[in-house]
């Protein structure tokens, strides 16, 4: 997701927006305003603008050609192409302004959409081969980067792929809301852009394209062998190869020709080649990659270099830093904080060697720092890398987080980098740094507070390191940001709280109320695409549903007791009869807004959502996120609320499905291991399973919800503090509410109240640990603190003593450690911590709701889950 976070984070500073939202008058092209010819018609569709000639009719289908480009070539190409296609009467679409070419090109754009200037829809084969044979000629002396869902035509800018020409959507397998083609049967299916997916199976390549298809099928000609990859971008691949004349690891790192973008312009190509100049200057120095070897193969250019032992320092702080790890005491604490210092302290030698060969590395943050079980440390990544004496030189690439501010140059620029990567490594929250003017002596301080064994002068010294210049010097960082949206980030993000989290007994009534306006003063009623800002899913889907839309914010404002707001309930109802969601989830789609608004009162605008929603494919998931758990548990809510014997056939129907499920665990809509949890794994099945026990009486119910549980529990592991988690992929465990432990305590914590389990009992209290660690990435509902937070809270009825209520206030007072300002109200970042969110799945409803379970347990905390005992309440 990282490609959508940068594509949605670009048009504002403040919230993830459509790039379509961005506005440049000054970056247009030359054919930007440009009129259209007599007999043509213009349009604007987000950022493209189209022409196309006047009583055409686009086919639904068909083979679309793709011009890309290099941007000092852009203007002359646009200029040609359009001359050609006017001439020809072809309709095509362009990218409207220099910066969003620049940016869909950037290095981490989606690379599907990577180098794609123009788009021309040709009808027929004899269009289509006279098209590329002619404006071939045209562009001989033009130069684009590879599409790399396409295929190319010769050697120029010009690429193929068969797709839609008209926007139509269908469901796919996962429930998402895609674009579609028309296959021979008629049937709308998923229309793929991945890498090399140029044509659905039953298309039947032209003749004349065969030989570029041979030509791709040739291969690079590479003398190495690729074993995996470890890592892709718009700018290429980073793969672990061996050499095929001897069988050498080596890391090959991929640059592809006027692609990956960085804000300075510059490509891939042109990064690699520095990255090749700065190993060949720091030849010899330890914990810097020897240079292997530079070849061009395919049009892409290669560098082999040496494998640098060890994992990133992201994998270290996870293995030894004492607040990731509930039980640590004194003792470890002190032994980190050792090797913490020590650690940064050889880096900043490491970083002096490199600055005594006369390069400035220009991008350190944990992703480019490689450690080693006993600590040995390496830098990888050098494309930022720039001699140290150039004047006024900058990196034009760099970390959230960890870029210097404007006026810091040369080695000063690692200096600074250091600096915040000490910070980093006591309290990891430098992402945040941007979106808050105060956030960086806040953490500073929290650290003083925090860590008891820090050596003098340390704090002292990050202060002091991390200040910014006296003098502000003349060379700001490369930004395409106008002054508006950086003035817009100071208004909006700068004014102090009107709340105080470091208070010695924080008002949390205070508190939520401050959330909650941080609501209601985002809202765009005027808007139609969403009403509360959130996260990137709601452009990619629709702004409405239960986790990321409007239906999720107004549930949690009346669930938290913040009110009810009938202008934005009629928002809600307005944007539903315009266009009903195609997903069907209960967090995704019409059984979650359905839920909604009929507790809200609606109740016949919910009954139209789920009349209209129709059967479920067999391929639909299981779970409670999306599936069919959430559907039963909704069909059962509601025939419990109306007296509706046709919902509770609807939730009989989708238990016999859940039963048939667990004696098919292979089957595709099965959960499995990997996501284990409350939103998709067995454990979401088992809530339902339990609801249908208490609504019918059934004993075979709870009996499968039994079943369905201990398929969740089987699959966790044990960390070496004793807590219980969820293995993800290998890398790291999870005690989460969406894929985790912790929803899975939340629904055998229920599951108790019908019937003893001495396995489930025995196991609680290690999942309970696993909530209670004091240091969480992320402040959200399903995937972080606020959800740990509550769960904790939930499950501290089961504890004997006072561990687990005082690991809920410690998650009450850590809030402090995300929380940041919107207008002077208490906001929280979304996922991945680069913009705010409001919505519930990663924003303020989420905290909001997580707030309200810690401070009072009786109150509704997520849909179908019951209140807990007065035990649970905070004191």
């Amino acid at each position: 997701m990282i490609e959508q976070r940068q594509l949605y984070g670009w048009a504002d500073l403040v919230f993830y927006e459509t790039p379509g939202a961005w506005s440049s008058a000054e970056e247009g092209f030359a054919v930007t305003d440009r009129p259209a010819p007599a007999g043509w018609s213009r349009s604007g569709q987000d950022v493209w603008v189209s022409l196309k000639p006047d009583g055409s009719e686009l086919p639904g289908q068909g083979w679309k050609i793709h011009v890309s480009a290099l941007a000092g070539h852009a203007d002359r190409i646009l200029d040609v192409v359009w001359r050609y296609c006017t001439e020809n009467r072809i309709p095509f679409k362009f990218l409207r302004d220099r910066q969003l070419f620049r940016l869909y090109n950037s290095k981490y754009m989606p690379r599907q959409a990577s180098g794609k200037l123009i788009t021309l829809y040709p009808v027929g084969d004899e269009q289509l081969r006279n098209t590329l044979e002619q404006l071939d000629a045209l562009l001989a002396d033009c130069e684009g980067p590879y599409v790399l869902s396409d295929l190319r035509w010769e050697s120029g800018p010009l690429h193929v792929r068969y797709g839609g020409f008209r926007r139509r959507f269908c469901t796919d397998a996962q429930g998402d809301r895609v674009l579609a083609v028309e296959d021979p049967d008629g049937v709308l299916v998923p229309d793929r852009r991945g890498p090399g997916r140029h044509a659905p199976s039953w298309v039947d390549l032209p003749d004349f394209l065969r030989p570029q298809l041979e030509r791709r099928r040739g291969g690079a000609g590479l003398p190495y062998r690729v074993l995996r990859a470890l890592h892709f971008s718009n700018g290429g691949g980073v793969y672990l190869a061996e050499r095929l004349a001897d069988g050498r690891p080596v890391v090959l790192k991929e640059a592809r020709p006027g692609a990956g973008l960085d804000l300075a312009g510059q490509d891939a190509v042109t990064r690699l080649r520095r990255e090749r100049r700065a190993l060949e200057q720091l030849a010899g120095v330890p914990g810097v990659p020897e240079l292997y070897d530079y070849v061009e193969a395919g049009g892409h250019e290669f560098l082999a270099m040496e494998k640098m032992p060890g994992d990133i320092l992201w994998l270290w702080l996870a293995t030894f830093h004492p607040m990731v790890h509930f039980g640590t005491g004194r003792a470890e604490e002190a032994e980190y904080t050792a090797k913490a210092v020590d650690l940064a302290d050889r880096l900043g030698k490491l970083l002096d060697a490199v600055h005594r060969r006369g390069l400035v590395f220009g991008d350190l943050h944990p992703g480019n720092i490689l450690v080693t079980p006993d600590g040995r440390l390496s830098l990888i990544d050098f494309e930022a890398a720039y001699a140290a004496d150039e004047p006024d030189a900058r990196p034009a690439l760099g970390a959230q987080g960890f870029t210097a501010p404007p006026g810091v140059t040369g080695t000063a620029v690692d200096d600074h980098a250091l600096a915040l990567l000490r910070l980093w490594l006591f309290l990891p929250v430098n992402r945040l740094l941007p979106l808050s003017r105060t956030k960086l002596a806040e953490t500073v301080d929290a650290v003083e507070r925090r860590f008891a064994d820090l050596p003098e002068g340390f704090i002292a010294r990050l202060r002091a390191d991390t200040a910014p210049p006296a003098t502000p010097g003349t060379a700001p960082m490369p930004s395409p940001l106008p002054a508006a949206l950086v003035r817009r980030r100071a208004e909006l993000l700068d004014p102090p709280l009107d709340v105080d989290l470091d208070a010695a007994e924080p008002d949390w009534d205070a508190v939520s109320t401050s959330l909650a306006q941080a609501v209601l003063l985002s809202a765009t009623p005027e808007r139609t695409d969403r009403l509360f800002p959130g996260d990137v899913q709601q452009f990619l889907h629709d702004g409405l549903n239960l986790a990321h839309g409007a239906a999720g914010v107004l549930w949690a404002l009346d669930a938290a007791g913040a009110g009810r707001f009938p202008e934005h309930e009629q928002w809600l109802l307005d944007r539903l009869a315009e266009a009903p969601p195609l997903r069907r989830g209960l967090y995704t789609g019409r059984y979650g807004i359905a839920y909604v608004l009929d507790g809200l009162g609606h109740h016949d605008e919910a009954a139209k959502l789920l009349a209209d929603a129709g059967d479920a494919p067999d391929t639909a998931a299981a779970g409670l996120y999306a599936g069919t758990a959430g559907e039963g548990l909704t069909h059962l809510h509601l025939a419990r609320r109306h007296g509706d014997d046709g919902h509770l056939r609807q939730a009989a129907a989708r238990a016999d499905r859940i039963e048939r499920l667990l004696r098919q665990p292979d089957h595709p809509a099965a959960p499995t291991a990997a996501r284990a949890g409350l939103m998709h794994g067995w454990s979401g099945c088992a809530l339902f399973l339990l609801r249908m026990h208490q609504a019918g009486g059934d004993p075979r119910h709870l009996e499968l919800a039994f079943e369905a549980l201990h398929r969740d529990l089987s699959v966790l592991v044990t960390r070496s503090n004793g807590s219980v988690q969820v293995a993800d992929r290998g890398v790291r465990t999870l005690a989460y509410l969406e894929v985790g432990s912790g929803g899975i305590a939340l629904v055998a914590d229920e599951l108790l109240d019908a019937r003893p389990d001495p396995a489930v009992e025995e196991v609680l209290p290690a999942i309970r640990r696993a909530c209670q660690t004091e240091y969480v990435t992320e402040p959200h509902l399903l995937n972080g603190r606020s959800g740990l937070m509550a769960t904790a809270a939930r499950l501290a009825h089961r504890d004997p003593g006072t561990e687990a209520r005082e690991a809920v206030e410690r998650h009450l007072r850590r809030l402090t450690w995300h929380k940041l300002s919107y207008r002077g109200r208490l906001a929280f970042p979304g996922d991945q911590s680069y913009r705010l969110s409001m919505d519930l799945a990663t924003g303020n409803a989420g905290v909001l709701l997580g707030i309200r379970a810690a401070v009072d347990g009786t109150g509704p905390f997520l849909p179908f889950f019951t209140p807990r005992p007065v035990a649970a309440r905070r004191s």
